[in-house]
Formats: structure tokens, sequence, C-alpha cells
């Protein structure tokens, strides 16, 4: 089995044209959440410009060679501002009707790929995320997308760490290439982990496909 989760940021006005792209590429179920861009709030101030609204969409697609450059020459990805969309592989679906009904029996051998970038997601508490984003600049990321979340199982933190955790949190997904990965998940986790009141965790995933960031394509 070969499936990838599709991955899509995009202005919250285009999230109806993505998931109907889905659609047509055989998804069964498209998630759409709402966010923001992670642009800091001194910059929107001095441009007085409000957070940006994004929609973020998550669907499950059997992997398929040029999937990506096709959407992005259907959906304009190439023009700056219309989106990003990027594929992280699966690596089980659990049972046979969950496969099927994700991927209506379709999958194809995924071929072995140089992996060039990575995303990077942040879970922080509720406000921290431009405290978890000034850290990610400072070593090398451009930018950031955040959606409001509420957690659970947070009274097992004392546990592990001997501190409470809030339950409001941010979700913050960083784009960044395999080179600047490391450097800024460092930063994040030292300017504003868990000894920190943004109380954040780190992790990354595999990204093998990329379209709409013209400084992040991969051949």
């Amino acid at each position: 089995m070969s499936a990838d989760l599709i991955l899509t940021i995009a202005d919250r006005s285009r999230g109806g044209d993505f998931s109907a792209w889905f659609r047509e590429q055989g998804a069964t179920l498209v998630l759409t959440a709402l966010g923001r861009g992670a642009a800091t709030t001194e910059v929107l101030d001095c441009l007085g410009l409000e957070a940006t609204e994004k929609a973020v969409l998550l669907c499950m697609l059997p992997s398929r060679k040029g999937l990506l450059r096709k959407a992005a020459k259907d959906l304009w990805l190439d023009v700056p501002g219309r989106g990003v969309m990027m594929a992280v592989p699966v690596s089980s679906i659990g049972g046979a009707s969950a496969k099927n009904y994700l991927l209506q029996g379709e999958a194809e051998d995924r071929m072995e790929k140089k992996l060039t970038h990575e995303l990077i997601v942040v879970i922080a508490n509720q406000g921290a995320t431009d405290q978890v984003m000034d850290a990610a600049r400072a070593a090398g990321a451009t930018g950031g997308t955040a959606v409001h979340a509420k957690g659970t199982g947070t009274e097992l933190a004392k546990k592990f760490f001997g501190v409470s955790l809030a339950s409001e949190k941010e979700l913050i997904f960083i784009l960044a290439s395999a080179e600047t990965r490391k450097p800024i998940m460092k930063a994040i986790m030292e300017k504003a982990g868990m000894q920190t009141e943004a109380q954040a965790l780190a992790f990354s995933l595999p990204v093998t496909d990329l379209a709409g960031l013209r400084q992040f394509n991969v051949e």
C-alpha cells in the first residue's frame, strides 16, 4: 500500500475550489479546518493588516506520480498567494475496510525519493504563535500557519514534564527544507519549549512532494 496524506494551506476563500479538486481526484473524505497566517503581530500592525485567514485541508489519496504537478497547473499554485500543497507518506491504514474507503482500492508501489523538505508541527499554548514563529524565523523559517485546537490528556503533563498544560492550544505548521529543519526545531524548543509560557512541543514529518512555493519546488 502506498498512500499520501495531502495537506493544503490556502486562502480561506479558495477552500471550496481545493475541496472540489480533491473529490475529482477520487478523495472520499476531505477535512477542512480554519487557520490563520502566522505573521508577527508587529509586522501586521506596521502594515495595517489583519491576520490572513487560511483554510487547512487534509485528505488521503493513493501515491501518484505527477499529482501535485497537476494540482499546480489546475489550481494555479505557481501564482504567489494561491496556496501550498504537500504530500506526507502514510505508513499504514487500520483495516481493509478503511483502506478501501479512503483509497477506493487503488494504490501504487512507492518509489524511493530523496526527501528535500519536512513539515514541522508545533503544539503550543494558545496565544504563543508569535513566540514560536519568532524563534523559527530566527533559525531560517520563512512562515507558518496556525490552527486553534483543544488538547486532551494534559493531566499527564505533570508526570512527564513536572508542569501543568493548558487545554487551549495552537497547532502551527512550518514547511522547512531538510537542512533547516533541525536548527528551526532546536530554536523553537530553546525559546518556546516546555520551560517557557508557550510550552511548545514539536515534531516533523517527511514531505515527499510539494507544489505552490516556487522557492521550495521539488523536481
